[in-house]
């Protein structure tokens, strides 16, 4: 399939119901197709890897061609530049923790990015800071701790930003990084209670919206990460039925 005839069945799967939860997203409606993420992946697994094809839906200006350039391109053979670049065009919290955990996440050098785009003024070039944190604590193995430590540092730095798509990502960031194990647990608590005691009003909100899971974490038999205590029990339960 090439690119006209992708859009042309993205465009034969769209519904106004779709269209209109992207547009929410503050997605233009004339850049919304409206198909679901998951029909969205259902089409990535019938296309091959292919960089050229990628860019050509990503240049469509489509919101759901862009989310499946994302699952198009080759992470192999796309070199980080070109992929950082599309951040310029993300406009929407979903493409951004979509193009990080998708993409991004999985190319050599992404840990480059962050401090640099912790600091930067732009909504989802900052957001996209935190996913990635938030995602190397959740897939990287062997993430060190000198690296969770500069991390931390930077969530200590940057996260006085009151835009909600920003102070979220901080928040999902602190938390996940809590999930690694019981000594990651302390550190993130301990900075969570530093922003809660000396920290502005949005860095008081991070503290608290992290802490409601942090302090609720336990280790549980077969599972490499902590989970919440909530989660433990609700597994049970199912278990029980």
């Amino acid at each position: 399939m090439n690119c006209d005839e992708i859009i042309a069945a993205l465009k034969e799967q769209s519904s106004e119901k779709y269209r209109a939860n992207v547009v929410k997203l503050g997605i233009p409606a004339d850049c919304s197709i409206g198909v679901s993420t998951g029909d969205v992946r259902k089409l990535a697994k019938e296309l091959k890897k292919s960089n050229v094809l990628a860019m050509e839906l990503w240049n469509t200006g489509y919101h759901e061609a862009r989310l499946l350039a994302v699952l198009v391109f080759d992470k192999k053979t796309l070199d980080l530049d070109s992929a950082t670049r599309l951040m310029e065009d993300v406009v929407s919290w979903d493409l951004c923790d979509h193009l990080c955990k998708n993409l991004l996440i999985k190319m050599k050098g992404y840990e480059g990015l962050i401090e640099g785009w912790c600091a930067s003024d732009k909504t989802y070039v900052k957001r996209a800071a935190f996913t990635l944190m938030a995602s190397a604590a959740i897939h990287e193995k062997m993430l060190s701790m000198d690296r969770v430590d500069n991390y931390l540092n930077w969530i200590r730095m940057y996260s006085d930003d009151a835009r909600e798509h920003v102070k979220k990502a901080v928040s999902w960031a602190l938390r996940e990084l809590g999930k690694i194990d019981f000594e990651h647990r302390e550190k993130s608590v301990a900075l969570a209670y530093e922003l809660l005691e000396n920290g502005s009003k949005t860095q008081v909100w991070i503290a608290k919206d992290a802490l409601k899971e942090l302090e609720k974490l336990v280790k549980v038999e077969g599972r490499g990460r902590l989970i919440t205590s909530d989660s433990k029990m609700g597994e049970e339960s199912f278990a029980d039925l």
